[in-house]
């Protein structure tokens, strides 16, 4: 077929005037029959053809070939419409220039508009330089009519895909502007809230304490401030962890909720809370809420299985006219929240003017035991202790005094608090240590014992152990003339730790002494965890002794305890002579007090030597000779004791007992008639 319409090509001219029908639109004169020909080819199955017309294109006569132009002008489908873009034409000339033996080019426009119709551009692969190209218009408008769902179906596709880019990055955007408005808001709350209980935080309560008081003043009304902490939380930390600590802090800021109810509760530090009563502050219904805040601590809390009691100080103070500042309402609930634990703690206290002379004598005091460090104001002073058996004196107690410049003897209850309050009574205490070892060292009687009190505010286990071995380094006091006296409180937190340092103190030939028994929690686990060398019966029990039956069947048990394992016993605070019978009637081994010797120097104490005459000729030291014991009324009143007295008194002379120490509580002669001796260093 090509090869014919080659032939056609170099035809005869046809004559103009013979033509019978006129020339179509659009047409070309490319023969009638090679297009019907062309046309069959390509029809579809309706019978339809796709050509429309053919035409075509000469080769130049030129040395690098290609089509000649001229015969591209002669193909009119552009200018009769028949194609959308005006440059088809051209791309099929350059197909046919390539040497492609067959292009298909579609109508479409730079705007992606497609024409009805399209071009193909054939001529055979390697043809004759001198052969034709061919092009044939044909119709695209079925094709495109059967690709139409196609085209939707990808435009659907292209459209869901564009929507679900921009739904992606729309929840991408939402996403992250709510991860940081809740990045913000989460801010704001730990800007102004405490993270483990939820509470408002201090700046809160100050912001809001101070917006009050300004109403306050404008309405003439009263505003009350309570602060409330934690009685000993750090040895709840101590003793059951960090963890359940936190949880005990949360449990306390519950029952402060269910207690206040709508009043503003806040957490101002570690175990510090305080809360702001504006509609409802006059002193009686403060005092109410403060009782009602007591009464439900009654119940423990239960973490991990073990109860855990809550005991709180709560300090109360009220504004009553509109000069009162935040500053100074806290300053105020501060001050008696201070004096309610050192009244006892578990317990309120109201703000009081006196309280503020109280807190200027502390801070001078705190400024002036500083001082007392520097300039060596303190002293030692010893209180002898004597075995009942025979009247030897065993060794001494020693107990700090300060005397300050211009001020006289401060006592050691109204400055020792306030050391360890400080943290300087691990300082002060050192001192006391060193300075006992020092002297003690340099007594003339060697077989005299030094005891020196350790306070659990001064104890760090793993660090006193070390203190002691320098002390006895630098003094060169023999370890058996050292006695540490402890209280059973020191036992309550961190126990092994605690039992560690006692154990390698001894190990050195230190004595350990349990002090105060009976006054605190009086586990005897604690003395079947460590074989304590002395037992100190506190004086609270002698004062009674003889007058409460109670009271005789304790130190008759304490007694008798401390010979069942084999510890010496002491007692402290003895004052009359009937006590000191009554004392050797138990069998106990040491005594102190001032029946003995009141605190004071060692030299004194030696040349005062023996107090009362010594035993001599067996039997016990009291009563004195010349003192029959059943003249005493209190022994008529103690049958038991009397009883003891008796059994003891049949009994061989044991062997001589280790010196201890005693404390005597009593009145200090230096500092006042109700002044106890005893410091806690």
């Amino acid at each position: 077929m090509l090869r014919a319409v080659a032939d056609a090509s170099s035809a005869p001219s046809v004559v103009p005037g013979l033509r019978l029908s006129a020339k179509q639109p659009g047409r070309t004169d490319f023969p009638e029959d090679k297009l019907e020909t062309l046309q069959k080819l390509f029809q579809v199955a309706s019978g339809r053809s796709l050509v429309l017309d053919a035409a075509t294109l000469l080769p130049a006569a030129t040395p690098d070939g290609g089509f000649q132009a001229a015969s591209l002008a002669a193909v009119p489908w552009d200018t009769e419409n028949l194609l959308r873009s005006s440059k088809l034409l051209d791309v099929a000339k350059g197909a046919l220039d390539e040497s492609s033996p067959l292009a298909v080019i579609p109508d479409m426009t730079w705007l992606g508009k497609f024409g009805p119709n399209a071009l193909i551009a054939y001529r055979p692969a390697e043809a004759d330089p001198g052969l034709p190209g061919l092009l044939l218009l044909v119709t695209q408008q079925d094709l495109l009519t059967s690709l139409t769902p196609l085209i939707w179906s990808i435009s659907a596709a292209i459209g869901g895909l564009c929507l679900a880019s921009f739904v992606f990055a729309g929840i991408l955007l939402w996403m992250r502007f709510y991860d940081q408005v809740r990045t913000n808001r989460d801010i704001q709350f730990l800007a102004h809230h405490d993270t483990l209980t939820g509470l408002p935080n201090r700046a809160v309560f100050n912001a809001r304490l101070t917006e009050a008081l300004r109403l306050a003043q404008a309405k003439a009304s009263n505003i009350g401030v309570m602060l409330i902490d934690v009685d000993k939380f750090k040895d709840i930390n101590d003793t059951y962890g960090h963890g359940t600590g936190d949880v005990f802090l949360q449990i306390v800021a519950e029952r402060l909720k269910a207690v206040f109810g709508n009043h503003l509760v806040a957490r101002l530090s570690g175990d510090e809370f305080a809360v702001m009563l504006s509609s409802l502050s006059d002193p009686a219904r403060m005092t109410r809420l403060a009782a009602d805040m007591m009464s439900a601590t009654n119940a423990p809390c239960t973490i991990d299985g073990k109860d855990i009691g809550i005991s709180l100080s709560i300090g109360l103070a009220r504004a009553t006219d509109g000069s009162w500042r935040s500053s100074r309402l806290l300053h105020c609930a501060d001050l008696a929240l201070y004096r309610a634990k050192h009244s006892g703690r578990s317990t309120f206290c109201w703000y009081t003017a006196e309280l503020d002379a109280d807190a200027q004598k502390r801070k001078e005091i705190e400024e002036g035991l500083a001082k007392a460090l520097k300039f060596n104001q303190f002293k030692l002073l010893y209180q002898p202790q004597y075995a009942l058996r025979d009247g030897t004196l065993k060794g001494y107690e020693a107990l700090l005094r300060w005397e300050q410049p211009g001020k006289g003897m401060i006592r050691p209850d109204v400055f020792i608090p306030i050391a360890e309050d400080t943290g300087l009574i691990e300082e002060i205490g050192t001192w006391v240590l060193n300075n006992a070892c020092i002297e003690a060292a340099l007594w003339e009687d060697k077989s005299r014992k030094v005891a020196v009190n350790v306070s659990a505010a001064q104890f760090i286990a793993g660090e006193t152990q070390k203190r002691v071995a320098q002390a006895l380094q630098m003094s060169q006091l023999d370890p058996r003339r050292l006695e540490i006296e402890i209280t059973e409180s020191l036992l309550i937190s961190n126990t092994q730790a605690v039992l560690d340092t006692l154990r390698q103190i001894r190990d050195m030939g230190v004595s350990i002494a349990m002090d105060d028994f009976g006054t605190g929690y009086s586990s005897l686990s604690y003395l079947s965890l460590f074989p304590f060398d002395k037992i100190k019966i506190d004086k609270a029990f002698i004062q009674n002794l003889g007058k409460d039956a109670s009271t005789d069947a304790i130190v008759t048990s304490i007694v008798g305890l401390g010979r069942s394992l084999d510890v010496t016993i002491t007692a402290e605070g003895v004052e009359t002579e009937t006590q000191a019978v009554l004392l050797s009637a138990t069998g106990c081994d040491l005594v102190q007090g001032f029946m003995f010797g009141k605190p004071d120097a060692v030299e004194k104490h030696e040349a005062a030597f023996p107090v009362f005459p010594l035993n001599t000729s067996g039997g016990r030291w009291f009563p004195q000779q010349g003192t029959p014991a059943a003249a005493s009324p209190r022994i008529r009143h103690s049958p038991k004791l009397a009883r003891s007295a008796r059994a003891v008194g049949e009994q061989p002379d044991p062997s001589p007992v280790d010196g201890g120490r005693d404390r005597n509580k009593d009145a200090d002669p230096l500092g006042g008639p109700d002044a106890p001796l005893k410091s806690t260093v």
